[in-house]
């Protein structure tokens, strides 16, 4: 793991425009270009070049294109995880998501931290939050999963909901900040 990687991995502020992280996101963008553009009748879990550089992908996991990461290699997807057509990982941090769980289409999980300066923000400074989703999660399309959140197993999330605070395990949320229901 190269430094501006461990930093990034530490949770620090660190600089998302270096040349080394444009690098590694040129390389995540043509793995999901190779996946996105595959036939259908040819459609595994995965593409190739997509599935080699994720942390870990169980092969039973599918991913539906079209598909966007930042950088892939954060991403774990485990057992018969599903991902519907359009989630978006923005994979500065590390992604976890257990087995049997299913995102709907246009699920979006955000890493990336800002900071909270104008004048950092135009320089790049950010930091990376793990986002974590345990075993059996449902979460509906459209939602939005905010930096460092941790959902628990069994839980499920509604369509539309912005998750922004862990969500316990077997709850049930919704809303816009997301709720218990």
């Amino acid at each position: 793991m190269s430094g501006i990687c461990k930093i990034m991995a530490s949770g620090a502020w660190y600089d998302c425009l270096t040349p080394e992280l444009e690098e590694l996101r040129k390389a995540a963008r043509r793995a999901v270009h190779q996946h996105t553009t595959m036939p259908p009748d040819q459609r595994g879990a995965c593409a190739p070049l997509l599935a080699g550089l994720f942390a870990g992908i169980s092969p039973t996991a599918f991913v539906e294109a079209p598909f966007h990461c930042s950088y892939s290699f954060n991403i774990t997807l485990g057992a018969a995880v599903y991902l519907n057509a359009g989630c978006v990982i923005l994979d500065s941090a590390a992604v976890t998501i257990g087995a049997h769980s299913m995102l709907g289409p246009g699920v979006h999980i955000y890493c990336a931290d800002h900071h909270r300066d104008p004048a950092r923000r135009r320089q790049g400074t950010e930091r990376a939050l793990p986002v974590s989703i345990g075993a059996d999660v449902w979460i509906g399309g459209g939602a939005i999963l905010l930096p460092g959140v941790t959902i628990g197993d069994g839980a499920i999330i509604a369509a539309g909901a912005v998750v922004g605070r862990d969500v316990a395990a077997n709850a049930r949320v919704a809303g816009v900040p997301a709720r218990a229901i």
